[in-house]
């Protein structure tokens, strides 16, 4: 009873798009809309709410901006990738000190992504398979181009987590991904040939529904992401002195 009572306040200080926006949650989870999939225009969405359009559209931009939505121009409104998920869920951008954030992310990465990739091996699905593959070969496409290669290489760890079937670790992924870009902004992009090395190995592994050995090219892969972060650390400390 007393948890019913709270529940109704809290919707008794909502907003009305706010409420809007929560009715067009459940209309995504309700019609089991996925990423890609276009939703009703306004003039549909109000009809089926009982609400105006101006309360739809701020409804939207709420949604838009906990990216559930995303507005193509010219084309109307669709589920977002990875809807509810954002880049920086936990506010990583605002440590100051960005090299011990990334070697506590890399240490967080040891305990957890060896066993997604082990996990990944022997949940894996053939097309599972097909697109890490697909994904490990961008990576490497854009390295051997010269490109900035990180934006393929978070695609190439998020595969991994999807190949596990899990739904939490999806929703893990940012941490992975935030760590990622920090260590190639940190290091300027080098080991590039030991990141290809390390993406085929464990690309192969879990090809191969081998778990440990998934688990044991992940934790290389992540060694030398912490040896590289460890020799940054090293060569500031040194320039300190310097700077007084």
């Amino acid at each position: 009873m007393e948890y019913s009572q709270f529940e109704s306040i809290q919707h008794a200080e909502q907003t009305l798009p706010e409420k809007v926006a929560d009715q067009i949650s459940q209309l995504i989870i309700e019609n089991q809309l996925t990423s890609g999939d276009k939703l009703p225009n306004e003039f549909e969405l109000g009809a089926q709410l009982n609400v105006g359009r101006g309360s739809v559209r701020e409804a939207v931009k709420l949604l838009v901006a906990r990216n559930v939505l995303e507005i193509r121009r010219g084309k109307g409104t669709y589920i977002a990738d990875n809807p509810g998920q954002i880049d920086d869920p936990l506010g990583f951008a605002y440590y100051s000190d960005q090299l011990k954030l990334a070697l506590d992310l890399v240490e967080t990465r040891t305990v957890i992504e060896p066993w997604i990739a082990s996990m990944a091996a022997q949940r894996a699905s053939e097309d599972d398979i097909v697109q890490l593959h697909q994904s490990r070969l961008l990576v490497e496409e854009e390295i051997l181009a010269g490109r900035n290669h990180l934006p393929k290489d978070k695609e190439f760890h998020t595969s991994i987590a999807r190949c596990t079937h899990n739904l939490v670790m999806p929703k893990l992924i940012p941490i992975i991904t935030y760590s990622v870009e920090l260590f190639g902004t940190l290091n300027g992009n080098r080991l590039q040939s030991e990141t290809i090395i390390g993406h085929r190995a464990i690309d192969e592994a879990i090809t191969a529904h081998d778990g440990e050995a998934a688990a044991n090219a992940m934790r290389q892969h992540l060694k030398q992401n912490r040896i590289e972060l460890e020799a940054i650390l090293v060569e500031r400390k040194r320039q300190e002195p310097s700077k007084r």
